[in-house]
Order: C-alpha cells, then structure tokens, then sequence
C-alpha cells in the first residue's frame, strides 16, 4: 500500500538555501550562453518561446531545444 503523503518522494530533502547555491552554479558554470539566456528569460523574464526566438533571430525549435537542454542539465546536475 502506498503512503499517500510520500507519493513522488525522490529521497531526502536539501535545505532551499543550498538548492538555490546549486541551481545558480549551474546557470552560470555548466550552461552554454545560449542555453543561460533562454532559461532565464523563459522562466524569470516570463517571455513565450517565439517571443524569444524573434528576439534572438532563430527559429522557435532552435530556442524550445536549448530550453530544454538547458532543463535537462538542471536535472542532472541537482540530481547529486
């Protein structure tokens, strides 16, 4: 029987502080440039993928993929 209250439960829990460390030396060590503007401007400037990619002069595949990549390395990194 599952315990409703750990459903989704990954293993311990890291303090916010910590994570937020984590998550910044990610953005500004292991990412490309590319892949650090697009994140940020999706998800703190709050912009849409075509608005990014007129802005950058690329088609909107070339922004979702590095978004994505980008995703995928915050992943992978916090994973440790």
């Amino acid at each position: 029987m599952k315990n409703i209250l750990y459903e989704g439960y990954l293993g311990p829990r890291i303090p916010r502080e910590v994570a937020m460390k984590r998550i910044q030396r990610v953005i500004w060590e292991e990412m490309t440039d590319v892949q650090r503007e697009v994140l940020l401007a999706y998800y703190f400037q709050e912009k849409k993928i075509p608005q990014i990619a007129q802005e950058r002069g690329v088609n909107r595949t070339s922004v979702a993929r590095a978004l994505h990549r980008a995703e995928e390395k915050l992943r992978r990194y916090l994973k440790y």
